[in-house]
C-alpha cells in the first residue's frame, strides 16, 4: 500500500512528477476543477451571494476514486498550480474528498524538475484561503455579470446572446479602434528622396538619403524637384553617436504571448496551450506569470552557457524588476528548467516555442549592444530644406548574437543597418536622382491578438490567466472576428528627377487593406453600445482595472471578498432591473438610412433574428416590412441607402431548365443560385447582377459533376447507408455519422455489401489520436 497520495491538475503533470518521487507515493489528476458553479443555473444565493457548487456529472467517478485512495493513504499532497485558480482546486479537492485541513499538505513548484519537487515535498504549506477567496470573488462577480446581463441582451437585442465582465470591455476597445479608422479622414503628403554618388577608391559608392521635410502638396513637391536641377549637393554636418541597445527582460504570461504571435504566428490560446506542454514535461517554468524574476540557479547556468558558447564579454548577469500595474503571485520569468538543453524532442509547435523562450532567457543575461549611429546632413543650394543619410554600424553585438526583440509595426527605417563611406564636411555630392513619393497618413491599426492582450495589460485588465480565454470568448461569441478587410485602390503619383528631366507617373496601391486582425461584427457593436449606454460602470475601463486590484487585495488578506461582492452587486442589480423594464421606441442598434425612392417607406438596419438586416417599410404598415439579410462583406454602422436597396434587386429570375426556375440571391454568405431546391455559391468574379442563364447552367452542371464523384455508392436495404469519397479517401456515412474504411478495403470499395459496411458501423475503427488519449 502508498503511504502518500499526490494529487495534480493534469494527467500529464502526474506522469511527470511520478517519475521523481518514490514508489510510497502515488500520482492522480483531478483533471482541473472536481466542483464549480452549475452550467445552467446563477447557482449563487442572491440573498447572502454565496456560491452554490456541484460535482459535474462527468466528474462524479473521479471524485469516488480519489475520495477511495485518500482514505488509504496515510497522507494526502494537494499539487495543483500555484496560483489562485490551483489554490481553490486544492480547496476545492480537501471539501469534497473531506479532507482535514491542518493534515494535508500543500506544496507548490514553479518547475517540474526534481530538485524543485523534493524540495516542495520538504517545505508544505497549508492552504492559502486568501488566494482562494480572491479566486471566489472573481468567479461569482463574473457570474453575477454574465447571469444578470444575459437576459436583459435577449430582451432588448436579440435571443442567445451573452456578456462578460472583461470580454465586453475588449468589445469595447474593438469597436472604438474600428470606429477611429472609420472616422479617419487620410491626407496626401510627398516624401522626397535621393540617390547621390561619391568616388571613393576610385570608385563611384551609392548613398541614399530622405529630405528632412514632407510636402503637403503637388505643386510645392515639383516646385523643389525644380529647384535641384541646378542645385550643388554639399555635406554640411557629420553627427556620430555612440548608441547602447539592452536586451529585453525574460517573458511574462503577456509578452510570450505577444512575441509568438509576432515571431511565429501563434494565437493566444495556442501559445498557452503549447506552453502547458512544455510546462507539464518539465521543460519550463510555469506559464501564468506577472514576474519577470529569475532564480540565482537560472542566472547562475546562464553565465556558464554564455561565456562557453560565446566568451567573458557576451556575460552581463541582471535580475529585472516586474513593474506590471498589479502583479499577482512571485513567481519567476518563463524560462527553460534547464538552461544547457539546448533542443527538446517535441512536436514542432513546442520546439519553435521552447526555442524562443530559451533565446529570450539567454538574451536577457547577455550584455549591451553597442552601435554607432551616423546622420550626415547635405545641404541644398537655394533652399532651406536638407537631405538626412543615416547609417548604423554594430560595434560589438552583445544579445542580438542571440535575440531581438519584434514590434507590432515592424515599420524599421530602411537606412538603418546600412554602413556609410567615408564623408567631410564640406564634400561636393553628385546627385543621380531625386524622387517624389505621393504617401498618405495611415489610419490607426486594428488589433492584433498579440496588441490586444498588450492593450488590456497596460489598462490593468485582466491578469495572465485570463488573456487568452478572454480573446478566445469574444470571437466565439460572434462579437469579435479575425479575418481580412478588403483594401480600395487608389492612385499615387511618383515625379522623379534625372539629369534636367522630371518625368511623372502614376501607380495603384490597395489601401486599407488588412489580413488577420480583430474586426468587431455588426452585434459586436450593438451589444457594446447597448451596455455603455445602460452599464457604463460595467464598461468602463477605470472600474474593471480597479476590479482587478479589489481582488488583488483579497488575496492580499486586506478586504473580505463578500464585501466586496455585496458593494458591487446592491447597485448592479438595481440598473439591470432598470434597464429591462425601460422602453425605448427603437430595438437597439436600428437605424433609419433613408427613403426607398419606389415605395417612399423608410429604410432601417437593424439586427433580426438570424443577424443584421435592412428592412423597408415598418410593421404599422398594410403590406409587411420586405427584409433583405446584409452580407458579411457590409456593416450596419457604414452601409449608404445605395447599396442598402441594391439588396432587394435580388433574388433576380434567369430563366427555366429542366423544367425548374434559376433565380440569383444573396445571403449573409454572399450571392447564390437557386435551382429545384439546391444552392450553388456564386465565385466572387461573378458580378450576381451580370449573371445569366448560361452561366447558372454551368455552374450547376458543375456542382452535380462535384456531388458525383463524391457518392461512390448507396444502399436499397437502407437509404441512410452511403459509400463517399472524402479528403482521406474512401469512407461510410450511416445515420448522419462518419465511419473510417479500413485499409484494406479501400481497393474493392465499389463491391461492398451493405453486411460489410453494417459490420464496419458496428466495430468502428479508433482513429490514431482516440488511440492516444486513452
Amino acid at each position: 500500500m502508498k503511504e502518500n497520495l499526490v494529487i495534480v491538475e493534469s494527467p500529464a503533470k502526474a506522469k511527470t512528477i511520478e517519475k521523481f518521487l518514490g514508489k510510497e507515493y502515488k500520482v492522480m489528476s483531478s483533471y482541473g476543477h472536481i466542483r464549480d458553479l452549475k452550467k445552467k443555473e446563477i447557482s449563487i444565493d442572491l440573498k447572502s451571494l454565496s456560491p452554490e457548487y456541484e460535482i459535474p456529472e462527468e466528474k462524479k467517478k473521479l471524485v469516488n476514486e480519489l475520495r477511495t485512495q485518500a482514505k488509504k493513504a496515510d497522507k494526502v499532497w494537494l499539487a495543483s498550480d500555484e496560483d489562485r485558480e490551483g489554490e481553490a482546486i486544492s480547496w476545492h479537492l480537501c471539501e469534497v474528498l473531506g479532507l482535514d485541513e491542518q493534515k494535508t499538505a500543500r506544496i507548490v513548484f514553479h518547475e517540474i524538475t526534481k530538485p524543485a519537487i523534493l524540495d516542495a515535498i520538504e517545505h508544505p504549506r497549508r492552504l492559502d484561503m486568501n488566494l482562494v477567496d480572491a479566486q471566489q470573488a472573481r468567479r461569482v462577480l463574473d457570474r453575477l455579470v454574465g447571469f444578470k446581463l444575459s437576459p436583459v441582451l435577449w430582451r432588448k437585442v436579440k435571443p442567445a446572446l451573452s456578456a462578460g465582465r472583461v470580454q465586453s470591455v475588449a468589445v469595447r476597445l474593438i469597436v472604438e479602434r474600428e470606429r477611429e479608422i472609420h472616422h479617419f479622414k487620410s491626407e496626401p503628403y510627398y516624401r522626397v528622396n535621393a540617390i547621390f554618388t561619391i568616388e571613393e577608391d576610385g570608385h563611384p559608392i551609392e548613398v541614399k538619403a530622405e529630405l528632412d521635410r514632407r510636402f503637403k502638396t503637388h505643386d510645392e513637391a515639383q516646385s523643389f524637384l525644380g529647384k535641384c536641377r541646378t542645385a550643388e549637393f554639399k555635406v554640411a554636418d557629420i553627427q556620430k553617436k555612440p548608441l547602447h541597445r539592452t536586451p529585453a527582460p525574460p517573458f511574462t504570461t503577456s509578452t510570450l504571448q505577444q512575441e509568438a504571435a509576432r515571431k511565429l504566428g501563434y494565437t493566444v490560446s495556442q501559445t498557452m496551450m503549447v506552453a502547458q506542454h512544455l510546462y507539464e514535461n518539465g521543460l519550463i517554468t510555469y506559464m501564468r506569470t506577472d514576474s519577470v524574476n529569475l532564480s540565482k540557479l537560472c542566472i547562475g547556468a546562464s553565465k556558464e552557457d554564455i561565456i562557453k558558447e560565446y566568451g567573458e564579454e557576451y556575460s552581463r548577469p541582471r535580475n529585472y524588476q516586474t513593474k506590471s500595474k498589479g502583479a499577482q503571485e512571485a513567481h519567476e520569468a518563463i524560462r527553460p528548467t534547464y538552461m544547457d538543453k539546448v533542443k527538446i524532442e517535441g512536436t514542432v509547435q513546442e520546439r519553435r516555442l521552447y526555442d524562443l523562450i530559451r533565446k529570450r532567457t539567454i538574451a536577457s543575461q547577455m550584455a549591451d549592444a553597442e552601435l554607432e549611429k551616423t546622420q550626415v546632413t547635405i545641404s541644398v543650394s537655394g533652399t532651406v530644406e536638407h537631405f538626412i543619410a543615416q547609417g548604423e554600424v554594430v560595434k560589438f553585438d552583445g544579445f542580438l548574437k542571440v535575440y531581438a526583440e519584434s514590434r507590432d509595426d515592424e515599420q524599421q527605417d530602411e537606412e538603418d543597418g546600412h554602413l556609410l563611406p567615408q564623408f567631410t564636411v564640406g564634400q561636393e555630392l553628385e546627385r543621380r536622382e531625386i524622387t517624389s513619393t505621393e504617401r498618405f497618413s495611415q489610419s490607426p491599426l486594428r488589433y492584433t491578438e498579440a496588441s490586444l492582450v498588450h492593450k488590456l495589460e497596460e489598462l490593468g485588465i485582466g491578469r495572465p490567466s485570463t488573456y487568452a480565454p478572454t480573446i478566445s470568448t469574444i470571437q466565439q461569441r460572434g462579437y469579435v472576428q479575425k479575418g481580412d478587410k478588403k483594401g480600395v485602390e487608389r492612385q499615387y503619383v511618383i515625379d522623379t528627377l534625372r539629369g534636367t528631366v522630371i518625368s511623372s507617373r502614376t501607380k495603384k496601391e490597395m489601401a486599407g487593406s488588412d489580413k488577420g486582425k480583430l474586426q468587431p461584427t455588426d452585434i459586436g457593436i450593438v451589444v457594446n453600445d447597448f451596455l455603455i449606454r445602460f452599464f457604463p460602470n460595467i464598461m468602463d475601463y477605470n472600474f474593471t482595472a480597479k476590479v482587478e486590484e479589489k481582488f488583488d487585495e483579497i488575496a492580499e488578506g486586506k478586504e473580505p471578498w463578500n464585501d466586496m461582492i455585496k458593494d458591487f452587486y446592491g447597485e448592479f442589480d438595481k440598473t439591470v432591473e432598470a434597464t429591462i423594464n425601460s422602453r425605448s421606441e427603437h430595438k437597439a442598434g436600428e437605424r433609419e438610412i433613408g427613403t426607398d425612392p419606389k415605395s417612399g417607406k423608410p429604410v432601417f438596419v437593424k439586427i433580426g433574428r438570424y443577424g443584421p438586416v435592412v428592412q423597408i417599410g415598418t410593421a404599422d404598415d398594410e403590406e409587411k416590412p420586405r427584409f433583405a439579410q446584409l452580407p458579411a462583406d457590409k456593416s450596419m454602422e457604414t452601409i449608404t441607402l445605395e447599396e442598402a436597396l441594391a439588396l432587394f434587386a435580388l433574388p433576380r429570375r434567369l430563366g427555366t431548365y429542366e423544367g425548374h426556375v434559376i433565380t440569383v440571391g444573396a445571403g449573409r454568405f454572399g450571392p447564390y443560385i437557386l435551382h429545384n431546391k439546391k444552392y450553388v455559391s456564386l465565385p466572387k468574379d461573378i458580378d450576381p447582377m451580370k449573371a445569366d442563364l448560361e452561366c447558372a447552367v454551368r455552374l450547376i452542371v458543375e456542382k452535380r459533376r462535384q456531388e458525383e464523384e463524391r457518392y461512390i455508392k448507396t444502399f436499397e436495404e437502407d437509404e441512410k447507408m452511403q459509400l463517399l469519397n472524402g479528403r482521406y479517401g474512401p469512407y461510410i456515412q450511416f445515420d448522419g455519422k462518419n465511419y473510417r474504411l479500413p485499409k484494406a478495403l479501400h481497393e474493392r470499395v465499389r463491391e461492398l455489401t451493405y453486411e460489410e459496411c453494417m459490420e464496419v458501423v458496428n466495430n468502428p475503427v479508433q482513429s490514431k489520436r482516440a488511440a492516444k488519449k486513452q
